[in-house]
């Protein structure tokens, strides 16, 4: 999941949120998706809402946020409002270091352990790329070893269409490059000529499901063997991103890895994980 503010119009939305406002604003927003919102960010965030209260009739945001904050149809624009807040920009393989340590380490030892199947969840999957390029080395790492093991990706995000697009998994053209040559042989096909998708076989191994974050505990997610939670925990405040860590750690099964963003977060620790030493990578490795 990419978290950003839109800029689009800031100057002209500065008029109208008092600081008060402002607060309320930033409090719902951090209380339902852990997403922190800093001052200077206001103009965006002023900007987004704005150009949602046009399209539904608000001239006010605290009418809107009222409107928003009640149960019913309001929990249908919370939804609608989200989306527009979110900006979801990521792209296939997009941090290859962490590929590579599934590929060439992490991967081979969990097989010559005899595992009989992989779980992995990628967390904050935007339009799913992320997702596709998981499956893409798991199916093409699980074939060296006969294919006999069963493997499969849950990915999510808070945002309702980034879930619908990365379900729909239609991507340009233009962007296929971002495929090594390797995988792109393997495991895409072209939609006419303007579009790609991953191929049929890869697409029953990924599922897609809308889920928020902070109510990752109370999703139907079984015992993970690996997780990738990469541009995602720098939108939330530094306490609630070791909570977060925690609440993952706990969802692993042993042996099981946990890959964060570079610099995402700094010294956290947990008591049953490891540090994995794999050059440009933030990954962790939970015990037996």
């Amino acid at each position: 999941m990419a978290v950003a503010l839109n800029p689009h119009d800031s100057a002209l939305a500065l008029a109208g949120m008092d600081e008060a406002v402002f607060a309320r604003w930033v409090a719902l927003l951090e209380r339902r998706t852990g997403v922190v919102v800093a001052p200077q960010r206001k103009p965006f965030l002023v900007s987004a809402v704005r150009a949602r209260m046009r399209e539904v009739g608000y001239g006010n945001f605290m009418q809107y946020f009222e409107h928003i904050s009640a149960p019913g149809a309001g929990a249908v624009e919370w939804a609608t409002l989200v989306d527009r807040l979110t900006v979801h920009e990521t792209r296939f393989f997009r941090h290859m270091p962490s590929f590579d340590l599934i590929r060439e380490r992490w991967l081979p030892e969990r097989l010559g352990n005899g595992i009989g199947a992989l779980h992995a969840w990628s967390v904050g999957c935007a339009s799913g790329e992320e997702a596709w390029s998981l499956a893409m080395v798991l199916h093409h790492g699980l074939l060296g070893h006969g294919g006999k093991v069963h493997f499969g990706v849950t990915a999510s995000d808070v945002s309702s269409a980034a879930v619908a697009t990365a379900r729909a998994a239609i991507y340009p053209r233009g962007r296929i490059e971002e495929v090594p040559a390797l995988y792109r042989a393997k495991y895409v096909e072209m939609r006419g000529e303007e579009a790609f998708t991953p191929i049929a076989s890869l697409r029953k191994r990924v599922a897609f499901a809308r889920v928020n974050l902070l109510q990752a505990a109370a999703a139907p997610l079984q015992r993970l063997n690996l997780i990738f939670c990469q541009n995602v925990l720098m939108y939330f405040a530094r306490e609630r991103r070791r909570e977060l860590l925690d609440g993952l750690a706990g969802l692993l099964e042993p042996q099981g890895l946990l890959l964060i963003g570079p610099g995402e977060v700094t010294s956290w620790s947990h008591p049953a994980l490891t540090r994995v030493a794999w050059q440009g990578t933030l990954a962790y490795q939970r015990r037996d």
